[in-house]
């Protein structure tokens, strides 16, 4: 069987069925766009471990085609785990004679740089939001003190908070794409791992101003144009805008997650309840993720220690010259 038919077998009967839609459309798109063109008019059996190497190279040289330059090496091993899913599959039920994706050499991914905004820019995007002309806004100072994920965020809706107790349920994400029929739009679906379900405490400072947020609201969804909930990069857009408008330099919506994180850290709070706060699998995620944050904070608590010993020094040489 040629690797086409089989992927093409592959997606249908076996991602399709099992993978959320944002996934099927992504692997999809990787079928189509890298694989087949390159690997897909060999037999399955043909493919070997160098040919899947040499493969990964050309990725990383020049596999963007419209731009002629190389893929990220995190798109590359996005690719890379197409490859192996696929092949792992084609060998548990007999296409593929042997396994040989385990072969592939991943290139590696260096941690990005987490960037977060000042106190300063803080307080400035909470000012522009307390001016109430964009109230949709409120979704960027309340991603600010919970760390949602915009996805997570989008997809609320206002059974998902429980004033009495002060909660959010983040129970659900959602995503810019085709839905099953092929029709494009806000796909909400359950988030992705299981870890990613969970409640988080809201400040109580907050539900004043998200109580009055929803007597306002005109919509299921907690952030809403009118009655119409509004996309992932209609979002994004406008959160750009706001940056713009208050003269902050550009970044990612998901520096607010950051900033969450390194706020937290800052005021003292453990790393494992922040992790459950933002949905990480294990604290060690957390840790390796803002240990820049974690060492800002050790050092000003070094620091105190320092002030401390000085000051007994200090206690001592004045006795001692008075003596």
């Amino acid at each position: 069987m040629q690797y086409k038919e089989w992927l093409s077998e592959w997606l249908a009967n076996y991602i399709a069925a099992t993978a959320k839609q944002k996934t099927v459309t992504r692997y999809s798109e990787i079928v189509r766009t890298h694989i087949v063109p390159k690997l897909g008019e060999y037999e399955v059996n043909e493919i070997s471990p160098l040919m899947l190497q040499q493969f990964v190279t050309e990725l990383l040289k020049s596999g963007n085609k419209r731009t002629g330059s190389g893929l990220s090496a995190s798109s590359v091993n996005g690719i890379i785990t197409v490859l192996q899913d696929s092949l792992k599959t084609a060998k548990l039920f007999g296409i593929a004679d042997e396994y040989v994706g385990d072969k592939i050499k991943r290139p590696k991914i260096e941690e990005r740089q987490v960037t977060c905004f000042t106190k300063r820019e803080q307080q400035a995007i909470e000012q522009e939001m307390l001016r109430g002309n964009k109230p949709q806004l409120f979704g960027v100072v309340l991603c600010l003190y919970t760390g949602l994920r915009i996805g997570e965020l989008l997809a609320l809706t206002w059974e998902d908070i429980v004033f009495v107790r002060g909660t959010v349920s983040v129970n659900k994400s959602c995503h810019d794409g085709k839905d099953k029929d092929g029709v494009y739009g806000t796909v909400v679906e359950t988030p992705k791992t299981a870890t990613s379900k969970r409640i988080i405490p809201i400040p109580k400072q907050l539900l004043p101003f998200i109580r009055a947020w929803k007597k306002k609201s005109r919509s299921a969804f907690v952030v809403a144009n009118g009655e119409k909930n509004i996309s992932l990069r209609g979002y994004q857009r406008m959160f750009e805008r706001l940056l713009n408008r208050l003269h902050i330099d550009r970044k990612g919506f998901h520096a607010l997650r950051h900033t969450f994180a390194t706020r937290a850290l800052e005021c003292g709070m453990d790393v494992k309840t922040l992790a459950e706060i933002l949905g990480h699998k294990n604290a060690t995620v957390t840790l390796n993720r803002y240990v820049h944050s974690l060492l800002e904070h050790k050092q000003d608590m070094m620091n105190k220690i320092g002030k401390l010993v000085f000051t007994v020094q200090n206690m001592q040489a004045t006795a001692v010259a008075e003596i």
